[in-house]
Order: structure tokens, then C-alpha cells, then sequence
């Protein structure tokens, strides 16, 4: 007769014992038996059995009476939710091991402790596992316990019979009625792994797909100091780092594989209190501002952690959600979980549906916000506000509203799915609050820092995460409207449609639509955003006020200078939106800063001149090949050079903004070689197209550069004398007027002629379908859109509609 063992190590489990061990347990010996050779790395130890635990349930008829207390159960009753777990939890934590799996445990114990090379100072991790956990279709992240830091074997006895209890807390009966799932169904398996010390190094979460755009080129990582509790939970915004999964792939040595870096507050870390039992302490630590400030993981760590990432997603052929850890005894990296990623995995069973949420713009920008923070799930949703100070406070929510906590944890997911939408004053986007807000497809906004005190409760408010990065709360209900396309419908068209892409933070997101690239990319937009600063005020640290050096020191603490802060931090800017579009073109536009624009940059006003008339003045090319200029310049170019030499991005073009002369031109481009982007050398570049010597010059200027981009807001006003900042006469303003037209026609058919690149980025033929039909009988080569209007104007050529309405005048 063949015993069914109690207990299995990692080394011999794999995904096909999810039904023995559980779907954590069975995911950690697939890598440790698997993966190794790839260099990820997992600390060893042993399950027990889904058999152990219904053996263990069977004794003394305790199933029986599990299944009676459940009978009946309605969870959204959360006072009788709460005495039927707490009784259930009482029976089995009071019920003795059979005497076969308590000496299986300390026979596996006391291998593992005589196999580990520190065996007197050795803890253990004790991890729930269950069997319906982990699947691609339920997460079940964090419904049963785990106990870190246990020592001792009579110690891990309690840890494993406190894991088997917890498969009966309150949150996971709810979740398991809430998914459909019959609770004797399902079974647990307890973990008991090596404990890496995470509370003296770092730790995180990292995602091997995007999980708000489900971009599936780049992986996400978060981290933090101490235990990952505390990004789990939320209690931290943690740093964040995306890496570009093809440059990891390729394995070029010395190529730069990280897209961007956000430092985090990181304001506190969890760390052990004392004590090595299922009771032991573990307490909130400040974290010292020096290391608030910098990274708390460098970029060989963010690198290593990608590889591993990767190879993890390759073996198991979907997207994973992994937990990591630094050890901080021997400082290595180490895989302390992965599962299969849940939402926008299911979110793209139907890839070929573009869902769009558009808030009303009008609306919004004359109601006020009363808070601002993270945004989580691109949705808006509206309701009634209901401050929870603590979880129980649940009982005062009702469906539709609007849930406000300081935090959340798994506790309070019995009413979270009656939320419209879900606001925490703290947490980053892995945080427990933003990965059940994904789960439950309603928007969430995270680390507010304020939201409990200044959102009223009660008052109705409006939760918008469709427009970028930040998510917003408005007062009162906006309008806002859901859109359904499908993109594997769209008609042909008779030309090219790329993108006017503003800033990085949605560039993942707008790669999804149908295009052809990004016609354009403002540097100035990725400097306002990334930056802040006047350039040279990074570059002349020493002739800033006391007060205002301060500010750059705050800002640049992260980075070895102030000069390397904005390299890096514009390098990032550029790649994000590369990579998003890779191998389709991104051509991206120097910088076109007016002085009065650069003199709203910190620092600003010491650095630039006042003018009458900032937008005939001392912009674009001018200022390249400036003496005040060309040491700021130089930190754009090397930018740029990074990007495409090393981080590999070479689909990233060079666009140069208001030139005026032939010379001016030539200049540029030799102060540009000379800082290593050199056109012809692999990089076009093409030239603004907006001023009218441009037009009367169109072959000469077409000598020196790939082509043109026709920036039609500025040529209309410079052709006739039109100030389209003046409210007397902006109402002159008109793309469509003859003159235009026959700079517009004239230059087309000039580029069209010597077989040179011809675009449009403008508004203009959004906003009046004849000018597009117009540029495309011309033959254009391609026109660059606002992100919002490229399906409507997509279907317009076309001769079709989506009853979308065309968006607003943009500024090129």
C-alpha cells in the first residue's frame, strides 16, 4: 500500500503538485529545481501536504463542523463573518498534530538546520499554501498568514498549525465565497523556508508586465528597506524601476537596461522587534533622511532582479508577480515568491478591445481637487465618501461609495468590493490597495498623504485615473464617459497616423492604440516633468542663494551630480517612450522652452532674460548654439546619446524646433556631432517645419536633414501675424486660410519631390476632417495626433465614425 507522505521538500516539487502543496509552495520548488541555472536564486525548505491537512481536519469529526459553521454564512454580514472564522480558528489551533506529521517536521527540521551554514543563528519563513492559491484566474495574494523570523522547532509547530487556522480568517472565507470557490474544496499546505534577512536589507515586489497599461515589454520593480510587508500593505511608496525586457534578452555587456528610476519616500522600514515565535514583534523604524533620498537598491541589483524576472516569466510562459529580498547578512537577491499575474492578464483575454475612460475636460478643469495621488487602474468612477478610520468601521459602507483609509490590508477586503472607487493616504502601486482595486476593475488612488482629513465624508466626489500618472479626486459628479473600439477592425487609410506623446508616465498606455510611431516627443514636457530645474542651475550649483541650492540638493540627492540628475533623468523620459513603441520611430523634439517657460523652472528667473515677445525670441535652435546656452545643451545631447548608443534604442529620431536660417542650422548640427549624434551615422534628423524661411528656403534647408515636420500652429501664426496667445486677435487663427495652405502645399510637395520625410503635428487635422483630407491628397507622409483623437481621426479618414467628439486645439 503506497502512504501518502506528509511532508515534501522543494526539491521535489513542481507545478504538477498545486493540488498536494499549494500553488505558492509548488511555484517555489518548480524554481529551485528549474531555474538554478538561470541564477535564481530561492531558499530551500519544505512543504507539507494537502493530505496532512485534511487528515489533520478529519480527526475528531472538526470538518464536520467547519462545513456547519459556514453553512449558512453570509459574508457582507462582517459581525457574524468575524465569531464564526474566530470560532473555526479557536477548534483547529486547539486540535494536536497526528503524531506521523509532527515527526515528519522535525525529521525535514532538523536536515535543514544541519545542512545551513550558520545552524545557531538560522529563522525560518512559514508560509500558507493553498491549493486553489496562485491560479491564473485567483490570486488569493495574502488571505492566509505568514510567520517570519521562527526559531526553534517548537516554535515552527505553533507557525504551522497558526498557517493551517488561517485558511478560516475572515478575509479568506469571504474571498473564497466572493471568487465561488466551496470552502472543503479547499486545502492547505504550510512552507517552511529559510529565512532571508530582508529586515536588515531591502525588499519588494516586481511585475514582469506593466499592471496598469499591461505593457508587456518592460518589468516593473519596487523596493523598499525591511521587510516587504511594508510595501505589500502600503505603509511605504517605495522606489520603482522599469527595465526594458528586450535589452535585458539581449545580454549585450554594458548596456543600460533600466527605462527609469522614481525614488520613493521610503519614510519608515519594518523591522524584528525580538523574539522568535509566532507572537514575536516586529516594529516601524524612521528611515534617516540620507537614505530616503537615495535608492535603495542600486542598478546592478535592478538588473539582476530583472534577469531573474525574466527567466522566471520565460519558464512558466505568462506573466508572473514575484516577491523579492536583499539579504542583509550576505547581500545577495532572493525569489521568495512568484505567482501568476491575475489582472491584466484577464484584462487581455480580449486584447483586440480598446476600453477607454474619458473624464470631461471642460468640467474638470473648473472643479476643484480636493486630492491628488497615484493612480491606479485608468477608470474613473464617482460616489458618496466613507472615511474608514479602521477596519472596524466597514459596517458604515455602502455599495457606490467611495472607500478613504490610511492603508489597507487583506482585513479589509470583505468590503472593498463594494467600493466605486478606493483612496489610501499611503502605498505605491503595488500596494495591497492598488492590487485589489486592479482585481475588482475600479480605480484607486494611493499615497495622497492627506485624504482621511481633507476629503469630507459624505460628499460626493468623482475618482479619476485616466489621466496620466496622477490620479485626481474632484468635487461633486464629472462627467465622464466609458468607449469601447475594436482595434483589429479598423479600416485602412490612405496615410500614416502617429502620436503627439506629452509626457512618459502614459506612453505605455498609448502604445496600445493603433499608430505609426511618435511624430512627436517635447523634451521641454519630459524636462518640466523629470527636472524642474533650469539647466543651468544644475551646471552653476555654486552662484545659487543658500535657499535655492538646498532645493537642487534635495532634488539631485539620488543621483552621483546634479549634471548626471538631468542626463538620466531626461535619458529616462526619452527611453520610456522609446521603448514603448519600439521598433516604430520616436522622434523627439529638442527643447523648445520660451524664456518666460524656462523662467517657471526653479531657478529659472536667474538664468533667463525677460522679453517682450517670447515666441519670436530666444527659443530653439537659437539657443543650442549660445554662449549662455551650449554647456546646457551639451547635458540634452548626451541625453540622447545614452539612449540610443547605450541603452539600444535607435528608433529614436532628432527633431531640431525653430530654426531660422540655413546657418543656424549647419551650426546645430555640428555642435550635435560633436557631443556624438551625428546625422547619417544611424540618426535621422528631421527639422521643424514652422517658420516661414523654412518654406522659402524648403531646399536648402532639406540639404542638411531627413525631412521635415510641418508645425502648423506656429507657421499659421508667424504667415499671418497672428498672436494665437492674444485673446483680441486669436480669433484670426485659422490653419485653413489660403496663405497657409500654400506654405502647407508647397512644402509637402517640396519633400514629396526629393523623396524626403513630410509630417504634420497639430491639432488642425483632427479638428477639421477637410484639412486632413486635404494633407492626404497632397500626399503627407504621416500626421501626429493627440493620443485622444487618433481613433476618431482614424475613422474619419476612413469615412467612419465612433460619435467621439474631436478633441481640443493642441500647442506645437
Amino acid at each position: 500500500m503506497t502512504t501518502v507522505p506528509t511532508i515534501l521538500p522543494f526539491t521535489d516539487i513542481g507545478m504538477d503538485d498545486v493540488a498536494q502543496v499549494g500553488g505558492k509552495n509548488a511555484s517555489l520548488g518548480e524554481m529551485v529545481v528549474n531555474l538554478a541555472d538561470a541564477g535564481v536564486r530561492v531558499p530551500g525548505g519544505f512543504a507539507t501536504t494537502a493530505e496532512a491537512f485534511r487528515d489533520f481536519l478529519s480527526t475528531n469529526g472538526l470538518d464536520r463542523r467547519i462545513e456547519q459553521a459556514l453553512e449558512d454564512l453570509d459574508t457582507d454580514d462582517v459581525t457574524e463573518l468575524a465569531r464564526r472564522g474566530g470560532q473555526i480558528r479557536s477548534w483547529i489551533l486547539d486540535q494536536p498534530f497526528h503524531q506521523d506529521l509532527e515527526r515528519d517536521i522535525r525529521d525535514a527540521y532538523e536536515e535543514l538546520v544541519a545542512n545551513d551554514p550558520h545552524p545557531d543563528e538560522v529563522t525560518w519563513a512559514v508560509r500558507s499554501s493553498a491549493t486553489a492559491e496562485d491560479l491564473p484566474d485567483a490570486s488569493f495574494a495574502g488571505q492566509q498568514e505568514t510567520f517570519l523570523n521562527i526559531g526553534g522547532i517548537d516554535n515552527l509547530l505553533e507557525a504551522v498549525k497558526a498557517v493551517f487556522a488561517s485558511l478560516y480568517n475572515d478575509r479568506a472565507i469571504s474571498y473564497r465565497v466572493h471568487h465561488g470557490f466551496v470552502h472543503a474544496d479547499v486545502a492547505l499546505s504550510a512552507g517552511v523556508q529559510r529565512m532571508v534577512r530582508t529586515d536588515i536589507g531591502a525588499s519588494g515586489v516586481m511585475f514582469t508586465v506593466d499592471t496598469e497599461s499591461g505593457f508587456d515589454r518592460a518589468v516593473f520593480i519596487t523596493s523598499s528597506y525591511g521587510l516587504g510587508e511594508a510595501v505589500v500593505q502600503g505603509a511605504v511608496n517605495p522606489d520603482e524601476f522599469y527595465v526594458y525586457k528586450p535589452a535585458v534578452k539581449d545580454g549585450k555587456t554594458g548596456r543600460d537596461v533600466v527605462l527609469s528610476r522614481t525614488v520613493g519616500e521610503k519614510a519608515v522600514a519594518m523591522r524584528y522587534a525580538g523574539g522568535t515565535g509566532i507572537d514575536s514583534a516586529t516594529r516601524w523604524e524612521d528611515v534617516p533622511p540620507a537614505d530616503r533620498a537615495r535608492f535603495s537598491i542600486d542598478d546592478d541589483e535592478v538588473a539582476e532582479l530583472a534577469r531573474h524576472a525574466v527567466a522566471i516569466e520565460d519558464h512558466y510562459g505568462r506573466p508572473m508577480d514575484i516577491e523579492w529580498g536583499r539579504d542583509g547578512l550576505d547581500g545577495r537577491i532572493y525569489i521568495l515568491q512568484a505567482r501568476p499575474e491575475t489582472v491584466v492578464s484577464r484584462r487581455g483575454q480580449d486584447g483586440q478591445v480598446l476600453t477607454r475612460f474619458e473624464i470631461d475636460r471642460a468640467t474638470a478643469d473648473t472643479t476643484e481637487v480636493l486630492a491628488e495621488g497615484r493612480s491606479i487602474g485608468q477608470r474613473v468612477g464617482a460616489g458618496p465618501v466613507r472615511v474608514l478610520r479602521s477596519v472596524h468601521d466597514m459596517e458604515t459602507m455602502d455599495t457606490g461609495d467611495v472607500l478613504v483609509a490610511e492603508i489597507t490590508d487583506p482585513d479589509w477586503e470583505p468590503v472593498m468590493k463594494r467600493a466605486s472607487a478606493i483612496i489610501t493616504e499611503r502605498g505605491g502601486r503595488t500596494c495591497h490597495a492598488a492590487i485589489i482595486a486592479r482585481e475588482l476593475g475600479i480605480p484607486a488612488i494611493v499615497g495622497t498623504g492627506d485624504a482621511t482629513s481633507v476629503l469630507p465624508d459624505g460628499e460626493e466626489v468623482t475618482v479619476s485615473c485616466a489621466e496620466g500618472d496622477t490620479g485626481r479626486v474632484y468635487r461633486g459628479r464629472v462627467p465622464f464617459e466609458e468607449k469601447e473600439t475594436r482595434l483589429d477592425a479598423m479600416p485602412e487609410i490612405p496615410t500614416t497616423l502617429m502620436m503627439n506623446v506629452a509626457t512618459p508616465d502614459q506612453a505605455f498606455a498609448f502604445s496600445s492604440l493603433p499608430n505609426a510611431g511618435v511624430g512627436l516627443a517635447r523634451m521641454e514636457f519630459i524636462i518640466n516633468r523629470q527636472i524642474g530645474v533650469h539647466p543651468r542651475a544644475l551646471l552653476e550649483r555654486d552662484a545659487l542663494s543658500d535657499e535655492l541650492r538646498a532645493q537642487v540638493d534635495e532634488l539631485t540627492a539620488a543621483y552621483p551630480s546634479p549634471e548626471e540628475f538631468f542626463i538620466r533623468r531626461v535619458a529616462e523620459g526619452v527611453s520610456t517612450i522609446a521603448a514603448a513603441f519600439d521598433p516604430k520611430p520616436v522622434i523627439v523634439r529638442l527643447s523648445d522652452f520660451k524664456t518666460n517657460e524656462y523662467a517657471n523652472l526653479l531657478a529659472g528667473e536667474q538664468f533667463e532674460p525677460h522679453e517682450e515677445n517670447p515666441m519670436i525670441g530666444y527659443r530653439g535652435a537659437a539657443r543650442y548654439v549660445s554662449e549662455e546656452f551650449r554647456d546646457c545643451f551639451a547635458l540634452e545631447c548626451e541625453a540622447l546619446r545614452r539612449v540610443r548608443e547605450e541603452m539600444g534604442l535607435t528608433n529614436v529620431r532628432i527633431m531640431v524646433p525653430f530654426v531660422r536660417t540655413v546657418d543656424e542650422l549647419t551650426n546645430v548640427l555640428e555642435v550635435m556631432a560633436s557631443h556624438g549624434l551625428e546625422r547619417g551615422e544611424g540618426l535621422q534628423v528631421v527639422m521643424m517645419c514652422e517658420v516661414p524661411s523654412n518654406y522659402l528656403l524648403a531646399d536648402e534647408f532639406l540639404d542638411h536633414v531627413d525631412g521635415f515636420s510641418i508645425g502648423s500652429n506656429d507657421m499659421t501664426q508667424l504667415v499671418l501675424g497672428v498672436d494665437r496667445d492674444s485673446d483680441l486677435v486669436a480669433h484670426d487663427f485659422d490653419e485653413r486660410d489660403p496663405a497657409v495652405l500654400k506654405v502647407i502645399g508647397s512644402v509637402i510637395r517640396t519633400c514629396v519631390a526629393r523623396g524626403k520625410y513630410v509630417g504634420i503635428c497639430g491639432q488642425g487635422p483632427s479638428d477639421h476632417p477637410d484639412l486632413a483630407e486635404w494633407l492626404v491628397e497632397l500626399g503627407i507622409g504621416s500626421m501626429s495626433l493627440t493620443p485622444d483623437t487618433v481613433v476618431t481621426t482614424w475613422l474619419a479618414l476612413a469615412g467612419e465614425s465612433d460619435g467621439a467628439p474631436s478633441g481640443q486645439a493642441g500647442t506645437t
